[in-house]
């Protein structure tokens, strides 16, 4: 979902966006932000700098805003993760849900299943690696409608990377819950190996889209495809 629809998002309409938006203090903090990245990227092999605008009419405008617009072409494409790419995205984003033109895409066995869960008096998180807020937009306007009322908190990276075992104590720490009490389903393994090293179960998740596992991934791993498929104690 991110690789085929909210990242081309961004490329096909950043300069749609920053056009309807420039004038905006939102959108010029972004803009800001994409200028000091610049500036600290200067001595990178294809840079590509943004100038000041000096206000000297529309032709000017276009030439910084297309600058804007390279700039961020040429940082997704090197799959960067800055604060201010990833501020502006976010604020696309936002938009582009609010108006409906983007939809978070949720498979029709998870809101079943989660609701089940709760029934059953389990609690459910959602740890991403994107951010919360970037979390609450795809649940908040999905096209299973908001269902972001099933969710009992969120965590992104600030809580630690999804690769190192410390961000899952740390997390069960602020849920008030033993990590053997805890089940972490992903699609990557080094996310389920470093889960497991904190003591919390784990099952890989089987989805269209997803990357392959290797003949001992599939052999050593709890696999599921489908919700539907985990069986879960109620809670005590």
């Amino acid at each position: 979902f991110r690789q085929e629809t909210l990242f081309p998002y961004i490329k096909d309409n950043v300069k749609e966006y920053l056009r309807a938006h420039w004038e905006e203090e939102e959108c010029q903090r972004d803009v800001g932000l994409l200028r000091k990245q610049a500036q600290e990227d200067s001595s990178l092999d294809g840079a590509v700098p943004i100038p000041l605008e000096s206000g000297s009419g529309e032709e000017e405008l276009e030439r910084v805003i297309q600058a804007v617009v390279d700039n961020v072409h040429w940082q997704m494409s090197l799959d960067r993760k800055t604060t201010a790419l990833k501020q502006l995205q976010g604020h696309m984003w936002r938009a582009a849900y609010a108006t409906g033109h983007v939809k978070g895409e949720i498979f029709e066995d998870v809101v079943p299943a989660i609701r089940k869960w709760r029934e059953a008096g389990m609690k459910v998180y959602i740890y991403s690696s994107g951010s919360v807020e970037a979390q609450k937009l795809l649940f908040g306007y999905s096209t299973e409608g908001d269902i972001l009322e099933l969710f009992d908190g969120h965590f992104d990276t600030k809580i630690g990377p999804k690769v190192e075992s410390e961000s899952y104590r740390r997390i069960a720490a602020s849920i008030g819950c033993a990590t053997n009490n805890i089940l972490f389903l992903t699609d990557v393994p080094r996310e389920a190996n470093a889960a497991e090293e904190a003591d919390t179960h784990v099952a890989v998740v089987i989805r269209p889209g997803n990357a392959g596992l290797t003949d001992d991934e599939k052999s050593y791993y709890s696999l599921i495809s489908s919700f539907t498929e985990l069986f879960l104690p109620s809670s005590t």
